[in-house]
């Protein structure tokens, strides 16, 4: 196994990080990164196997664990419940009651609302340059997750601060500073969150934290911890995505002056400049993967950008092609992980999309746009355009 060094904050390296991943997967389905001490999949083959090995989880082994240093306890507490960090059996229990909630016709039914919104936005636009990620890109889906969750989207500017601070904490440059802001983040959202449960408990009303504290499994419910988490993660994890997903796509159609949105170009997108680069799993029983022995306790980093952009999987993979043929890429992960959200946020992207293209034919980019410095994501810092 080849070992390699290439800083994720590396200027070059946030700009373009797949000239960096062909290289790495050269050398075969797994490599060894030096920046990271861990093992990294970084083929198809191998990233979409490792998603699905029930020999991997997300939970470090209990005898592997670090202390949690005390000024972060409020925010692990808060991750303690997060099925995107469990295992099963909790995980199993906890998305089972998620999805009762968090159904497809509920989804559906958003499309108009998605639509609207969209529109209304536009109508915003101002006649010259202009930042396209915080005049639509960032408020599409935090106003829907608000709206779906059932709470006040007049407080979309506290969730989106609460939300980019806390997702900071899973970025490579982390700081102290990054940490307080997000343990505060994190007290205050949770504290928002537990007065909307709670008064939705006493008066329910068609929305997810109603339906949340409907749902029942085998005679088990989510607990108001467990509901706190969900909602947090349903927001912060699906607006990160979408946001950065949303931004690179506009970027990418605009340079090849793409403008006829369908299913096929959103899932192009998702594959060519996907928004979660880097998705850790921790070994939990010994096993050989693609010709290596892995131990319990062992990390291994499974390379989401670089596997949707393999050749092994799709022939010219650099081409953006909406027409292209192949696997399902894993820009939402794989397994028992797949992205609980995935169904919402293709919809989201494919109408602000379309909604877009139809009424700004005449968009075009003023500006490069750059990459900002935060891996394991990748999103623009800014999309200076004029309609």
């Amino acid at each position: 196994m080849q070992r390699l060094t290439q800083s994720p904050t590396d200027p070059a390296f946030v700009q373009d990080p797949y000239p960096f991943y062909d290289r790495a997967r050269a050398t075969g389905d797994l490599f060894y990164w030096e920046d990271y001490g861990a093992i990294c999949a970084v083929s198809h083959a191998a990233v979409a196997a490792c998603l699905k090995d029930k020999r991997m989880g997300r939970e470090v082994p209990e005898e592997f664990r670090a202390p949690v240093p005390d000024h972060l306890a409020p925010f692990y507490a808060v991750e303690a419940h997060s099925m995107l960090e469990l295992n099963p059996p909790r995980h199993t229990r906890l998305r089972g009651l998620v999805l009762r909630a968090f159904t497809s016709r509920r989804i559906a039914a958003l499309q108009p609302e998605i639509a609207a919104l969209c529109h209304q936005l536009i109508d915003q636009f101002p006649s010259g340059d202009f930042d396209l990620l915080e005049a639509y890109a960032r408020t599409v889906p935090v106003i829907i997750i608000a709206r779906l969750l059932g709470v006040p989207e007049d407080r979309a500017d506290d969730l989106l601060a609460w939300s980019n601070a806390m997702v900071a904490m899973y970025v490579t440059n982390r700081t102290r500073a990054i940490e307080d802001r997000a343990v505060q983040a994190t007290e205050d959202f949770v504290a928002f969150m537990r007065a909307h449960i709670d008064a939705k408990r006493s008066t329910p009303a068609d929305d997810l934290i109603s339906e949340l504290i409907a749902a029942e499994e085998d005679g088990a419910k989510l607990t108001t911890d467990e509901m706190i988490t969900t909602c947090i993660l349903l927001l912060n994890a699906g607006h990160e995505a979408t946001v950065h997903t949303l931004g690179n796509a506009v970027k990418t159609l605009l340079e090849r002056d793409i403008r006829t949105i369908d299913d096929r170009t959103v899932e192009e997108a998702l594959r060519f400049d996907p928004p979660l680069h880097l998705f850790e799993r921790w070994v939990t029983e010994d096993c050989e993967v693609f010709g290596h022995a892995f131990k319990r306790g062992e990390k291994i980093n499974c390379l989401l950008g670089a596997a949707n952009r393999d050749p092994a999987a799709y022939p010219d993979p650099h081409h953006f092609d909406p027409t292209r043929k192949g696997p399902v890429n894993v820009a939402f992960g794989g397994g028992i992980h797949f992205c609980v959200g995935a169904p919402l946020a293709r919809l989201e992207l494919r109408v602000a999309l379309q909604v877009l293209f139809e009424r700004c034919p005449d968009l075009r980019l003023t500006a490069p746009a750059r990459y900002a410095n935060v891996f394991h994501f990748h999103g623009l810092e800014a999309l200076p355009v004029r309609a």
